[in-house]
């Protein structure tokens, strides 16, 4: 499915939500990522985003909001690999397993970016991060994970707002490599 036909065909569920009633479009997404998705002709995307009155800073709290599987949250989680941040996309309902990250980038040392660093690479805060459209360019790798629906939600750069994407475009936007570095649950097997 295009960007095109995704944005007008893929509620997912009810637009109120457990969050109240939801705004939308270019308005409810944050004007650094607005105005990303308008330098690449992305328009479309801006017609899907929603706003919520409460945060939706957390998966459980946009797929409750969105009405959907926790599974079709798009989480974009910030790493510091050897000092460098590195953006991993990962599915709501999964858990990255930064030593699979360590090995898929060859680098010594993996950890959680401090808020900061989060705010320093992407130009947004923690709970609204975008999987594209950041201030700086970073290393990304989507979890394969997130290719096993035909939508995913992500944040529009706050924590009030999302957007509806289709896995592959997502993966093309945020110029991801896909790799498998979900947590697997003990003697679950690679």
């Amino acid at each position: 499915m295009s960007i095109e036909q995704h944005t007008h065909d893929s509620t997912g569920g009810d637009a109120g939500g457990a969050g109240g009633d939801a705004g939308g479009g270019a308005e409810a997404a944050h004007p650094r990522f607005a105005a990303a998705l308008r330098e690449q002709g992305l328009e479309a995307l801006l017609a899907g985003v929603r706003r919520y009155p409460d945060a939706v800073r957390t998966a459980a709290e946009v797929a409750a909001a969105v009405g959907c599987e926790l599974s079709q949250i798009c989480k974009s989680l910030i790493f510091a690999a050897d000092a460098e941040p590195v953006l991993v996309l990962m599915d709501g309902a999964g858990r990255v397993d930064v030593e699979a990250v360590r090995r898929e980038l060859d680098a010594k040392k993996v950890s959680r970016a401090s808020a900061a660093a989060v705010r320093e690479a992407t130009g947004y805060a923690i709970g609204g991060v975008p999987p594209f459209g950041h201030r700086t360019r970073t290393r990304v790798l989507a979890d394969r994970s997130l290719l096993d629906h035909e939508v995913v939600w992500a944040a529009a750069g706050t924590p009030h707002s999302v957007f509806p994407v289709a896995p592959a475009d997502l993966v093309a936007l945020a110029g991801a490599t896909v790799v498998d570095v979900r947590e697997r649950a003990a003697g679950q097997d690679a």
